[in-house]
């Protein structure tokens, strides 16, 4: 088992569940120590009892300042060092943007783009001390502006943004920076909100939440600046982005095409 994480400690956010979840578990098998932090404080304990003595549950609201500090507080003193901090707790909530409430709006950008940011900033002196790294878990919708979630999109567009500057601030230090930027993936992020998800998202395959958390791990170890998954789903994304005239000849095909998928996934739900 390769052990390429052994004796490192790894913050992880939104790690009751999906990617999250399966981020802890392959941090683990590569020998790191891990914290989990999420609301779900239940699925959290569950979760580090079954990982053993390598994991420390911290229930932890990302939108709270006190929360995030407590919680780089928390990982000092129990593992006495920072290597990684994986930023992938995520929120979303659709709908036109006229049809949405505030308050729901104002909460997507609190969890996938103020936390991230406030985490970063918090965890870097300790990072720089362990020669650490950041990853932050994105989306290809930070490549691809996508109506019906555009506060979602907004906030993955400034995620993704925030780390390749940030990426260059850090270049000459030992602190890498790293995107991993998925497109559907099959977990109750999408799955339980089935008839909510714009077609156009199962226009492109899905992935698991362990393919994503192999991305992750990669980018941890590696640091490169982004990894997107599948990576033909990334290169059509910044092409539609660069070339509008193509997202919109090609966008009618595809939402077709990812209501013949929906339709797929929703029959495997119902039996």
């Amino acid at each position: 088992m390769d052990k390429s994480f052994e004796n490192k400690t790894v913050i992880i956010t939104g790690a009751s569940s999906g990617v999250g979840e399966a981020c802890a578990r392959q941090f683990v098998l590569a020998g790191a120590n891990v914290v989990l932090a999420a609301r779900t404080e239940a699925a959290l304990r569950t979760l580090a009892e079954h990982l053993g003595p390598q994991a420390l549950a911290v229930p932890c609201d990302v939108t709270s300042k006190e929360d995030c500090t407590r919680l780089i507080e928390r990982a000092l003193e129990h593992f006495s060092s920072i290597d990684a901090l994986v930023n992938n707790a995520g929120y979303n909530t659709r709908g036109n943007v006229e049809d949405v409430a505030l308050d729901q709006m104002e909460q997507v950008l609190e969890v996938n783009l103020k936390a991230p940011i406030r985490l970063s900033k918090l965890a870097l002196p300790h990072l720089r001390k362990s020669g650490g790294a950041i990853v932050n878990v994105a989306s290809l919708a930070g490549r691809f502006p996508l109506e019906g979630e555009a506060t979602y999109s907004s906030s993955k567009f400034g995620l993704r943004a925030f780390s390749l500057a940030l990426a260059e601030e850090l270049a000459d230090s030992p602190v890498t920076v790293s995107l991993v930027s998925p497109g559907p993936i099959e977990t109750g992020f999408i799955m339980d909100d089935i008839d909510e998800v714009p077609d156009l998202v199962f226009s492109q395959p899905m992935s698991t939440a362990n393919e994503v958390a192999e991305r992750v791990l990669l980018c941890a170890e590696d640091g490169k600046r982004e990894r997107a998954i599948p990576a033909p789903s990334g290169i059509l994304a910044t092409a539609g982005y660069l070339m509008p005239a193509l997202r919109k000849a090609l966008k009618p095909v595809l939402e077709a095409q990812g209501k013949r998928s929906k339709a797929k996934y929703r029959s495997k739900q119902n039996h």
